[in-house]
């Protein structure tokens, strides 16, 4: 598998931007807003991390664990009632563990030096 190809790593990417840059459009608190940026960057930071080696499995092991993180966020930080961060939070999170389980297969494969399917 080539660098820099696979749509899941480059989705991954853009939703860790997205949240990072979410406290700029909705309201956020301290906790709400350190939360979004730093799990937001850790998240971008593995989308490149998964595009430039496409064969590391644990990456994508690190989408899937910084997606629960951001999903349960709202609640362990105390930002449940700021709607929009909140939302933010879940969705962000919930596609994160989607693209991390959808890519898994491929970088297994990868990792392998299997070509997937």
């Amino acid at each position: 598998m080539k660098a820099w190809t696979r749509w899941q790593d480059w989705v991954a990417l853009v939703i860790g931007v997205l949240v990072a840059l979410s406290p700029i459009v909705v309201t956020v608190s301290a906790a709400a807003a350190w939360t979004l940026v730093v799990l937001g960057v850790v998240l971008a930071l593995t989308g490149l991390w998964s595009l430039a080696q496409p064969g590391s499995v644990a990456s994508e092991y690190g989408h899937g664990v910084l997606g629960v993180l951001l999903f349960i966020a709202p609640w362990v930080m105390g930002y449940s009632d700021l709607t929009g961060a909140s939302w933010t939070s879940w969705v962000g999170g919930a596609l994160a563990v989607i693209v991390a389980a959808t890519a898994l297969p491929a970088a297994t494969a990868a990792h392998r030096g299997v070509t997937a399917h």
